[in-house]
């Protein structure tokens, strides 16, 4: 594992940044950052939230490495992102009936799941508790991305403490010298990170409030007899 080492704002970062305004600009986008995934190396990708850093989420070195980058301890484990709603079943097991609701209104989208996680799965996102926090973005490259890649362990553009990046230059500012790959694809278009919701009980639980709103995920449920509590 590649140890976390002390940044100089003012160095020079090193990752290799690719735009998107084009076809052939994105596909080269897209080219690099798969190729810099399936290397081990993390990389830093636009989402409809906020910029996100990513790792491969089937390996274990570099998602240590993507928690050393941000600054966080194992107890703070990343959320993964997919290509398809079809993986939720892939990677979750005893998922409720009230969650596959919030998946068929709010995927793709601003909404992260904590489900309990497939216990087969060869992978170590940290202290998990047996559980896994799965989100499929509403943003064309990062699907792209996806579909490339696989299932990718992503967090926020920031070291910790710090507030998300909602731009590229603002992510490698912060994180630049830590990724192989940039791709600057403009503005996240929200600008506010997902809501997290705990589906791994018979009622969910919110326990982030962000793009999506109580009342906004409880319209959903309430005609099925069931209702989200915040934490």
């Amino acid at each position: 594992m590649r140890a976390s080492r002390p940044r100089d704002w003012h160095d020079e970062p090193v990752s290799e940044r690719y735009g998107t305004e084009t076809p052939e600009d994105r596909e080269a986008a897209v080219a690099a950052a798969s190729l810099a995934i399936q290397r081990g190396s993390l990389v830093l990708l636009p989402t409809d939230t906020v910029y996100g850093i990513a790792a491969d989420a089937f390996d274990h070195d570099a998602v240590a490495d993507l928690l050393d980058a941000k600054g966080r301890g194992r107890e703070m484990p990343p959320p993964v992102l997919v290509s398809s709603a079809t993986t939720l079943d892939a990677l979750a097991v005893r998922v409720p009936g009230y969650a596959r609701s919030l998946v068929e209104e709010f995927w793709p989208g601003p909404l992260t799941l904590v489900c309990h996680a497939q216990s087969s799965l060869q992978w170590d996102l940290g202290d998990t508790r047996g559980t896994v926090a799965i989100r499929m973005p509403d943003h064309e490259v990062a699907l792209e991305i996806l579909e490339r890649t696989g299932p990718l362990a992503v967090s926020s553009a920031n070291t910790t403490g710090d507030p998300a990046a909602t731009d590229a230059d603002q992510a490698e500012a912060m994180l630049g010298d830590e990724c192989a790959v940039l791709v600057d694809s403009g503005p996240a278009p929200g600008g506010e990170a997902s809501t997290i919701v705990d589906v791994t009980g018979d009622q969910g639980r919110v326990l982030r409030l962000g793009a999506l709103s109580l009342e906004q995920l409880n319209a959903v449920l309430e005609p099925l007899g069931a209702t989200l509590t915040e934490d």
